[in-house]
């Protein structure tokens, strides 16, 4: 067996076991980028954003687009109405992944998925992260109450009724609790803000 078709077969081991990779990733694995090509010339594997592989029969989750983000971006956070929907707090569609980066962080160029970035500083970046398995892949998405605290800070990014929305889903379908909520809005410094949604969603039994 030759030295391409070593690489050739060791590069769809890896898109079996790992769903999706990168360029750099393959490269690690002593894959060029010529082997790549010629996979993706063959139709073996196909290349659905600039640096980024997977198999053709992949199947696609409604999440799948987040799956990607998370490849491509991966110190990013999966946020705001793109975790409300993973959540399914929300009925919205959003046009592009919500994606929080480190507030210096560079802002990538990516053509697809199209991504909307949010900077977050510090903890924010962890505090209430959850890591969940798509396809695969680890996607780092914030936990149910404190995306619903994200969307009342980002109210006018994403509409507060999209925040009452999600507050109300979260209630509802017991994704969180007033504690919770309370404890995020507070290091967010919006509970003043969200403190009458919330009382009057619980009196009313959301």
């Amino acid at each position: 067996m030759t030295s391409t078709d070593t690489q050739r077969l060791r590069a769809l081991d890896l898109l079996k076991a790992r769903g999706m990779l990168r360029l750099k990733e393959f490269v690690a694995e002593g894959i060029g980028p010529e082997t790549l090509a010629r996979l993706v010339r063959e139709e073996a594997v196909v290349r659905p954003a600039r640096g980024l592989y997977q198999l053709p029969d992949t199947q696609v989750e409604a999440a799948h687009a987040l799956a990607e983000a998370a490849v491509l971006v991966p110190k990013g956070v999966i946020c705001l109405i793109s975790a409300l929907q993973y959540h399914e707090l929300t009925l919205q569609m959003p046009s592009a992944v919500w994606m929080a980066i480190d507030r210096a962080a560079w802002r990538p160029k990516i053509d697809y998925p199209p991504i909307r970035f949010v900077r977050f500083t510090g903890s924010a970046l962890t505090e209430g992260v959850e890591r969940h398995s798509i396809e695969n892949i680890d996607v780092p998405i914030t936990d149910p109450a404190r995306t619903i605290v994200d969307c009342f800070r980002y109210r006018t990014k994403v509409g507060l009724d999209v925040a009452m929305e999600g507050l109300r889903e979260g209630l509802r379908r017991h994704r969180c609790n007033p504690d919770q909520l309370w404890r995020y809005a507070r290091k967010a410094r919006v509970w003043s803000t969200m403190r009458p949604y919330v009382e009057a969603m619980v009196s009313d039994g959301a």
